[in-house]
């Protein structure tokens, strides 16, 4: 069952442009990565950046996120975050409603 992961954390000194830029490596590994479907990255005006993945399951999105702290421990978009403002959550979707044209 389909399944979003959610993050949200306040970026150490940079911008968001900044950050989305330096997640090009990071974008071309999630896009091989088992179940993976989509990214989208925002910033609120308050500051706080949300990164919103769409995974095939739960399942996949957990492994997905060990594997990229294993694999890509050492980016440089880690030490873009204050890590003490980061909130991470992944979930079965209960309800989707898809808008077609």
């Amino acid at each position: 069952m389909e399944a979003v992961e959610i993050t949200s954390f306040k970026l150490a000194g940079y911008t968001c442009q900044q950050f989305i830029d330096a997640n090009k490596v990071i974008d071309k590994w999630l896009c091989e990565q088992p179940g993976f479907r989509s990214r989208r990255i925002w910033q609120q005006s308050d500051g706080v950046v949300f990164d919103m993945l769409i995974w095939d399951s739960k399942e996949e999105g957990t492994t997905a996120m060990h594997r990229l702290l294993s694999e890509h421990g050492d980016s440089i978009i880690h030490a873009m975050i204050d890590q003490q403002t980061v909130t991470w959550t992944v979930d079965t979707v209960q309800h989707r409603l898809v808008f077609k044209c």
